[in-house]
């Protein structure tokens, strides 16, 4: 906690210069007058705004200015400090760290309030700043309609029945709502986030509005506002990722910044016009999140062995396939993270820019301003790049510029929408590219899926069935008696599905002589796929079978991945 300075507030702000000995003198008499602090005085009387006082209050004590309008905070934190303190004193709980509570305060040299706090809570009081402002509006917010999704909306409706009781009566309303759609709307977004969501969806029908929660690539229904709060919650998320609420006929995307316990939030908003109302999806992208090392993914130890080979090569394009959601850029960065040495100029271009990458150059793809990934891998040729990853081959000219630029001694990742490895083989070559201009440039092709992982909370041992058995290639062989199967059999760790987290399966196609000269034959992907396989390329059921063997996932949860195999 910051010691407690010796001269007043008052004082310092003269010392530097911010306020005069008369303007000093004066407050000092308001104060007096009107009953009021020092620091409200001095911003009443308007020698100081009160985004400045607390700007410089947070240099002069070295605490951070907390901007409260960007962040969420817990409930279980917000009931730490009881309502009352926290009028009382004009503080807010934001953020606890082990025996460390974070509060804003608008007067953090109140040590009264810092022992009060540190007495109810019990655990050692850090303190930030913010303005008087946003903290009474985050006491409003927070305390004014505390608890889970159900009893805000149990609030909402108890708040409605009043709201017809006095029109009735014929007096006058005062309605809550609006503070308590904040805490509705903060509440899905932060219960998303501890159940580890990619994505809200908030979809209007004909007599409901459906909430959505995507969870490890599925998405789960959950409790949902009533149809008649449609308008405000919608209106509520557009004003958050200031788009434009009058504006309901076409669509709108927007984005916003939120901190929660500690962590940045990036927030990107896509609203649609559907005939029930608009539809809303949440991308939740958590900025600190760290890169994933090659060896968490998922990989065999010989895969890793063979793709490491591939990654440090000088030149050459490596390609990762796969459907939307399919673990591709999270490959990609672990592989950038790999070999991001000092001695390397490393840049991306990118749609969108998901994660910040320490030491490496990462552009945002902006149709708007033409800046597309054709447009901008041609201008990254002229920043003397090593290694260059593009975030999709989309078409003819982006694979021109790849080709040319692997080369050329440039080392070139990208990724491609294709069902398996063979594939983006011939998907190049359909796209107009000339075959030994492929045959040459390619150096190898990962396909990957992600499969759920079992929960290790609820697993047990089970029987899958003869047909799925019959399906992933297991019976035929005869080896039903000699794996045990697992799954989940679902608990309130895994939303009752039985599955928690994702890893990735793999098949690696690396290009030898054989598979080129099949490629400047033009062969089909088909032909490509057996040659790959005859050689000892593993594909992506047998990865998904060696996991199952494993007991990190099921035989169901491989086929749903892999069906189209």
């Amino acid at each position: 906690m910051a010691k407690r300075e010796k001269k007043s507030l008052g004082e310092n702000l003269v010392e530097v210069g911010i306020i005069t000995k008369e303007q000093y003198a004066e407050a000092l008499k308001e104060e007096k007058l009107a009953g009021l602090r020092f620091r409200k005085a001095i911003v009443k009387m308007g020698y100081i705004t009160d985004e400045d006082l607390v700007v410089f209050i947070s240099n002069k004590l070295g605490i951070p200015r907390i901007e409260l309008g960007n962040y969420l905070i817990d409930s279980k934190i917000i009931d730490l400090i009881p309502e009352e303190l926290a009028r009382k004193h004009e503080l807010v709980p934001i953020l606890k760290i082990g025996n460390r509570l974070t509060c804003a305060m608008v007067d953090p040299w109140n040590v009264f309030a810092l022992d009060e706090a540190r007495s109810v809570s019990g655990l050692i009081i850090e303190p930030a700043i913010a303005t008087e402002e946003e903290i009474k509006q985050a006491i409003t917010e927070y305390y004014s309609a505390k608890g889970s999704v159900k009893e805000l909306l149990k609030a909402i409706d108890d708040n409605k029945v009043r709201q017809e009781a006095a029109r009735g009566a014929g007096g006058e309303t005062v309605s809550s709502e609006g503070t308590i759609i904040i805490k509705l709307v903060n509440s899905l977004i932060m219960n998303a986030i501890h159940e580890g969501a990619s994505d809200i969806h908030i979809e209007p029908e004909e007599e409901i509005l459906k909430t959505r929660y995507r969870v490890d690539g599925m998405l789960h229904e959950v409790t949902s506002p009533p149809k008649y709060l449609q308008s405000s919650v919608i209106s509520r998320i557009k004003i958050m990722a200031n788009l434009n609420i009058a504006e309901t006929r076409v669509p709108q995307d927007g984005r916003f910044s939120i901190k929660m316990e500690g962590r940045d939030i990036d927030v990107r908003v896509s609203a649609v016009p559907t005939i029930y109302g608009e539809n809303i999806v949440m991308r939740l992208l958590d900025v600190a999140n760290t890169v994933l090392k090659l060896e968490e993914l998922g990989f065999s130890k010989d895969m890793l062995q063979k793709f490491e080979k591939l990654i440090i090569r000088p030149h050459g394009i490596l390609l990762v396939t796969g459907p939307t959601g399919s673990g591709k850029t999270t490959t990609l960065y672990a592989s950038l993270s790999r070999i991001n040495t000092v001695e390397k100029n490393i840049i991306t271009i990118e749609d969108p820019v998901e994660y910040k990458l320490e030491g490496i150059r990462q552009i945002q793809v902006n149709p708007k301003v033409n800046l597309t990934f054709a447009g901008g891998l041609r201008s990254i040729l002229r920043q003397d790049p090593d290694i260059i990853m593009v975030g999709e081959i989309r078409d003819l000219e982006t694979v021109e510029i790849a080709v040319h630029a692997a080369l050329t001694g440039h080392l070139v990742f990208s990724t491609l929408h294709t069902n398996d490895a063979a594939g983006a083989i011939t998907r190049m070559i359909d796209m107009g590219s000339e075959p030994f201009l492929v045959a040459s440039s390619v150096i190898g092709v990962l396909a990957q899926r992600l499969v759920r992982k079992i929960c290790v909370e609820c697993k047990e041992e089970y029987a899958p069935t003869q047909e799925a058995l019959r399906d992933i290639g297991l019976d035929a062989k005869g080896q039903k008696t000699k794996i045990k199967f697992f799954r989940g059999k679902g608990c309130s760790k895994c939303m009752s599905t039985g599955y928690k987290g994702r890893i990735g399966i793999y098949e690696l196609m690396v290009m030898n002589e054989d598979l080129r000269t099949m490629t400047i034959g033009k062969a089909s992907s088909e032909e490509i796929r057996k040659k790959a396989v005859s050689q000892g390329m593993a594909v992506l059921k047998d990865d998904g079978i060696r996991k199952i063997r494993e007991g990190i996932t099921t035989v169901e949860e491989v086929l749903r991945v892999t069906q189209e195999e």
